[in-house]
């Protein structure tokens, strides 16, 4: 028997009246009838027993993500056309406002398709941070509270043309109720309600037109397609009657799970909850890139070859659903749908929409309140019923009629996208989404997008727009005449965009929820000299050592030998100096923090103190994900001005924390204090100048993990144990007033990569040095940490010693020692013990460069690198 099943059954019947979308440039057949984008459910509801299932929304059903985007585009097409001929605006002079729950990805959609100034989506999540602007109650819906929460109020307060998107209109009242309350504080002239259906009644919509008059205002309606919906009598007593649907399978073998963090920018939205503005759109795009990158890169380590669903979560819609296409477009099959707050009867028989289902315990602040899943599964069935109901017109977007075109018989991953409220406790517990769906046999994903603050949002959009404000009242002036010499002079305005931060794996090898570069992509410069040739002009005086980049020194096999074996018996002692000064930043700090590691050599240290907060840290202590981010520091060049303006824009500068490797005689740390204070004196925000690092053998600094001056494994190498990254570049034919110091990404170095073997090999030795945390961090907390800057005393020393017309030439300690060997020109290193075994490695290098070694028994440093003085 073909035809839905409650159709037959029942005899809830669809019937076509019109279609007002007649033309695609997407997947979707030109022609769409009611047919083509519901289908009948069932749900158990004293006011309505019937649900109409989108086919094309990817909330009930898994769906094609193309299907979903051009569903949308084809309904923002039709609001632009509505808008162009009736209001005489563009899309960029409207704002949309999406319906929660079931709306707020195909409202995100339409906003982008016609370029509204704004976005936003009612929300039933009240966010404490954000203030509630208005709300209006839902009649029919089983969770009527509708809350609007822009930041700020200005952003939506306006007279524009507001476009309401929903994905149904039944009758028209939960429209006209929102129009009205909206209406109350911010009055409109034009209203567009925008559906993919409409199945409003003649007498709906002679209703509808009467409440429009009353308010004063044109309301026009769109739809893809419109119809009627007839209901047989005693419909909801023959709903009630039928047996209690079955829940949440169970499978004999459960199903994994896993975890990601993707990378998402604290100062872009991640979805129209407090608003999206029309200029945010190309950051949200950057971002969508990234988080899509490191997702794909996840599952072809993980799970190659097979489908996943994606599932946005509640409200959270189109940004799962935009990662969703990214993973379809990379050539994985892909497919998208959404839980829900909604109660609909399951059953599972051939033509019914809603096969199976999941309850769950919500991993929100409202967690007595039930939530759902349908189906959660790869839609052979719907599709070939689907085609049968549309006499074979509907098709996916990749046309996988036949399923081993797409992922063979292979179960697919369920994708679960989250936000950080509902990244809780609920989220794992028994009864909990993860719970159910690996009880069913799922292979399950959490992927957490970190949320953008409300409160950010508010003051950085209001600074904008008061820059906007005085930009457009100078240009008026300079229109008329009447610029004024202080105008002609003043200085360049303040909030300038920002340069994106670059992540792995399109830059660098290091993980995108592991670290931002605030960094410039050099990668395609030729900025590599001949080392020799380098070290002439750079003495000279004619060039800075930040100008260019050595050639990468590659060291044989026997040396890299040497690393593994070298990095096997640290790992330990690196993973305590690790854990002992994140923990003494979070005593001296606090939780409240981020990590800015100097790059290059304090990035993985900065990754692997994030790590360590993020790990169980230890008895009664709470896991911490700190943002970090790398940012460049030059001698006698100071810090980067602009990475310091992102950061003071983006975060509270009192909570960053600068991170670096070592301390050799302590310039660097030096570096940073005066340029941190003229940062400040001119005008920039006040930064804490305190540099934690791992290692402090010249007793330079407060916050370090240790003062032994033992090998750290990410010195013995260049750029591939740095994630691939050069040292940092400052060179003014390259880097602009507004952009970022510079960097290379050397992607051909990638089969020598040992970047993320150092990370791993130390994060396993966590749980080893656990235990030994406390007592370490104890004793160094009760020390004298007072720098005495010893090591710089003992650098003179040997500068007048030696002969040695700058301390700069005069490398103290294992890793300075080492990085002279690698990229500079050596001329003789210095060693306490002749056959100490964390120097082999030096032995190695100073051997293959004919460096000679000279014991020196009281050398205030294991050892040192002297630097060749070259003719000028």
């Amino acid at each position: 028997m073909s035809g839905p099943w409650a159709t037959r059954t029942l005899g809830i019947e669809l019937h076509h009246l019109s279609c007002h979308g007649t033309s695609s440039d997407g997947v979707l057949p030109a022609e769409l009838s009611i047919e083509m984008l519901i289908e009948p459910g069932l749900r158990r509801n004293p006011r309505r027993a019937h649900l109409l299932v989108s086919t094309v929304l990817g909330k009930h059903l898994p769906t094609d993500p193309g299907v979903v985007l051009d569903a949308g585009n084809r309904l923002g097409d039709l609001v632009r056309a509505v808008l162009d001929e009736r209001a005489g605006v563009t899309g960029a002079d409207a704002v949309v406002l999406g319906f929660a729950e079931t709306a707020t990805g195909l409202g995100h959609t339409v906003a982008a398709r016609i370029g509204a100034r704004c976005y936003l989506h009612s929300t039933r999540r009240d966010v404490p941070e954000a203030d509630t602007l208005a709300g209006f109650e839902e009649g029919h819906s089983h969770a009527t509270s509708h809350l609007l929460q822009p930041a700020p109020a200005e952003i939506f307060r306006n007279d524009l043309p507001l476009v309401l998107v929903d994905d149904e209109i039944s009758t028209g009242a939960t429209a006209i109720d929102a129009v009205r309350a909206l209406n109350e504080f911010s009055p409109r002239s034009h209203y567009v309600l925008a559906s993919l259906v409409d199945m409003r009644t003649a007498e709906d919509r002679a209703l509808f037109e009467s409440a429009a008059a009353e308010l004063g205002a044109r309301i026009d309606t769109v739809c893809l397609a419109s119809g009627l919906t007839k209901l047989p009598d005693g419909l909801i007593e023959a709903v009630t009657s039928m047996p209690d649907p079955t829940l949440n399978p169970v499978s004999p073998q459960r199903g994994s799970f896993g975890r990601i963090e993707l990378p998402w920018p604290d100062s872009v939205p991640e979805g129209g909850r407090h608003g999206i503005l029309h200029d945010e759109t190309a950051a949200f795009e950057s971002a969508v890139a990234a988080a899509a990158a490191v997702l794909d890169a996840r599952l072809a380590i993980d799970a190659p070859d097979r489908p996943v669903i994606v599932l946005g979560h509640e409200e959270l819609m189109y940004l799962p659903l935009r990662l969703a296409a990214a993973l379809a477009e990379s050539g994985i099959p892909t497919r998208f749908q959404t839980t829900t707050r909604s109660p609909a009867y399951v059953l599972d028989e051939p033509g019914y929409p809603l096969r199976r289902g999941f309850r769950f315990l919500a991993p929100e602040p409202d967690a007595e309140a039930p939530r759902y899943l349908y189906n959660a599964c790869w839609p052979e069935d719907f599709d070939a019923e689907l085609r049968e109901l549309t006499d074979g017109s509907f098709d996916t977007a990749d046309g996988e009629g036949e399923r081993a075109a797409d992922g063979g018989s292979a179960e697919p991953i369920l994708i679960v996208v989250l936000d950080p409220p509902a990244d809780t406790p609920e989220l794992v517990a028994e009864g909990g989404l993860v719970d159910v769906l690996t009880a069913s046999g799922a292979d399950v994903l959490v992927a957490l997008v970190p949320g953008a603050d409300p409160r950010k949002l508010d003051v950085e959009r209001r600074a904008n727009a008061q820059v906007a404000d005085a930009d457009r009242e100078a240009e008026t002036n300079r229109a008329v005449g009447w610029e004024t010499m202080a105008e002609a002079t003043r200085e360049p305005r303040p909030f300038e965009p920002f340069p994106a931060p670059l992540y792995g794996p399109e830059f660098g090898s290091y993980a995108a929820d592991e670290v931002r570069w605030l960094l410039k992509d050099l990668s395609d410069a030729d900025l590599e000299a001949d080392v020799a040739e380098r070290e002439r002009r750079i003495q000279a005086g004619v060039a800075h050592y930040a100008e260019s980049l050595p050639i990468e020194y590659q060291p044989d096999a026997a040396y890299r030998t040497l690393f593994d074996q070298v990095l096997a018996e640290s790992a330990e002692r690196l993973a305590l100096a690790v854990a002992t000064v994140s923990e003494l930043v979070v005593a001296e700090r606090g939780e409240d923090i981020v990590l800015v590691s100097l790059a290059r050599a304090g990035t993985p240290v900065g990754i692997l103190m994030k790590r360590w907060l993020r790990s169980g840290r230890g008895a009664d202590l709470p896991s911490l994900d700190v943002p970090h981010y790398a940012v460049s520091i030059v001698r006698d060049r100071g810090i980067d001005a602009v990475a310091l303006d992102y950061l003071a824009e983006h975060h509270d500068p009192a909570s960053v924390v600068f991170v670096d490797g070592w301390t050799g005689k302590g310039a660097i740390a030096k570096e940073l204090t005066e340029a941190l204070d003229a940062y400040h004196a001119a005008g920039g925000a006040r930064f804490d100048d305190q540099l934690a690092v791992l290692a402090d053998p010249g007793h330079c600094v407060r916050t370090y993990g240790t003062r032994d001056d033992f090998l750290i494994a990410s010195a013995c190498l260049n750029s591939t144990v740095s994630g691939l990254i050069s040292r940092t570049v400052l060179n003014d034919t390259l880097i602009g007033p507004g952009d970022f110091h510079g960097a290379k990404f050397y992607r051909e170095l990638a089969g020598d990569d040992v970047s993320n073997r150092l990370l791993d090999a130390v994060d396993g030795a966590f749980d080893a040095v656990r235990p030994l945390v406390p007592t370490e961090l104890a004793a160094v907390l009760g020390s004298d940490r007072t720098p005495t800057w010893t090591g710089w005393s003992s650098v003179e020393q040997v500068r007048a010693e030696y002969g040695i017309t700058s301390v700069n030439f005069v490398k103290p300690g294992v890793g300075e020692t080492t990085r002279v060997l690698l990229r500079r020109v050596p001329w003789r290193v210095l060693v306490r013990e002749a056959d100490a075994p964390e120097h082999a490695h030096i032995r190695m290098l100073a051997t293959a460069r004919g460096v000679p070694v000279e014991v020196v028994p009281d050398l205030a440093y294991s050892c040192m690198g002297l630097i060749k003085e070259v003719p000028k």
